[in-house]
């Protein structure tokens, strides 16, 4: 990618349109600069995913703005160049990430950002370009259109703890944790290697029940690497026997639940359930403001309500492309052949395919 100043936008009457260029977030340190202050900057858009992404699949990150060189970044647009041999050449902002804000703060400032991508994905000979934002959405002059609507879940955890629990579902959530607690669970948490493994295990069963090949340990093992403290496994045992496991990252004032799993056939005892009572828990205790319960297929309506009875406020999340295309969503996928083939697969190939997949569909 090249940093310097990217051909001037096209121009419309009276007006002059900025000069794009093109920076590395992930070693020039404005970026970092950006996020920290940025009041819509997630998780997603900190320099340590995106070095995991780089790591971990080869994606390169690069970021657009309108700030030329040696000033400080006021916005920004940052995307993944992914170049498959099996699925084509992409600009995704950004691949596994279920939300990436655009960093700008008006519309048609992002339309000028867009079409310079969408001139870099011509140059690149890219299948297309892909924005997951929540709130900034792309005018008609960018030439993007709606790919894909998914369901998004927020709880807002500035609430007292007894709210919170008075708020949680009586049956689905309160009596499973109440459960968790006669059933005399054992809890852990932390990001050490024995959790990651037990985390893990718990993943890649969960993924066969949704005959989903698993992310590579790998993938799980980079983010451990590159956000440290920031990332907690958290673990629910009875009798030494992993019960349920969930992945969570911290940025600033939010916490993620990004990954989890678990033993379906002690879903009863109420180990999931538990995990999420005491994440939330001790996320108020941080001072946290918000847990982020992530993106959910519209089909899936068993995952939606679990996370509205949790008290969680949904809101509409769609994707962006041009040009348009149709996403493969994980419902697809299930009802394939090697959905199928998925489900009944030795652990090991499993894993295997996994490995080799999803650096193809970021």
């Amino acid at each position: 990618m090249s940093a310097s100043c990217a051909v001037a936008l096209r121009q419309t009457p009276n007006r002059t349109v900025p000069c794009i260029y093109e920076l590395d977030p992930c070693k020039d340190s404005r970026w970092n600069t950006l996020v920290e202050n940025h009041p819509r900057a997630s998780v997603f858009h900190s320099s340590n995913w995106l070095r995991v992404l780089q790591a971990v699949y080869g994606y390169q990150p690069v970021a657009f703005t309108s700030c030329g060189p040696g000033n400080a970044l006021t916005n920004g647009l940052v995307f993944c160049y992914i170049n498959s041999r099996l699925t084509g050449r992409r600009f995704v902002s950004l691949p596994f990430s279920d939300h990436c804000e655009p960093l700008v703060d008006r519309a048609d400032e992002l339309d000028e950002m867009l079409v310079r991508v969408n001139e870099r994905a011509c140059e690149n000979k890219a299948k297309y370009i892909e924005i997951r934002p929540v709130l900034l959405t792309p005018g008609t002059n960018s030439g993007l259109t709606k790919s894909r609507t998914y369901r998004s879940h927020r709880l807002d955890l500035q609430r007292s703890t007894d709210t919170l629990f008075h708020n949680f579902h009586k049956d689905c959530v309160q009596r499973k944790i109440r459960r968790a607690e006669r059933e005399g669970l054992k809890y852990e948490v932390g990001n050490s290697e024995r959790l990651l493994q037990m985390f893990f295990q718990l993943f890649v069963k969960t993924r066969r029940r949704q005959r989903l090949p698993p992310q590579p340990l790998a993938w799980f093992q980079g983010l451990a690497s590159a956000f440290g403290d920031d990332l907690e496994i958290h673990i629910a045992s009875k009798s030494d026997v992993p019960l349920a496991g969930i992945m969570t990252l911290c940025h600033k004032k939010s916490i993620t639940y990004k990954y989890g799993g678990s033993d379906a056939s002690l879903h009863r005892v109420g180990g999931m359930a538990l995990l999420l009572w005491n994440t939330i828990r001790e996320a108020k205790e941080k001072g946290l403001h918000e847990l982020d319960l992530g993106r959910s297929d519209l089909a899936n309506q068993g995952l939606i309500a679990f996370k509205e009875h949790w008290g969680a406020a949904g809101s509409s999340l769609s994707y962006w492309t041009h040009p348009q295309r149709q996403e493969m969503d994980a419902s697809r996928w299930q009802n394939s052949v090697a959905g199928r083939i998925a489900s009944h697969a030795p652990e090991i190939a499993l894993r295997t395919a996994g490995a080799l997949l999803y650096g193809h569909i970021g």
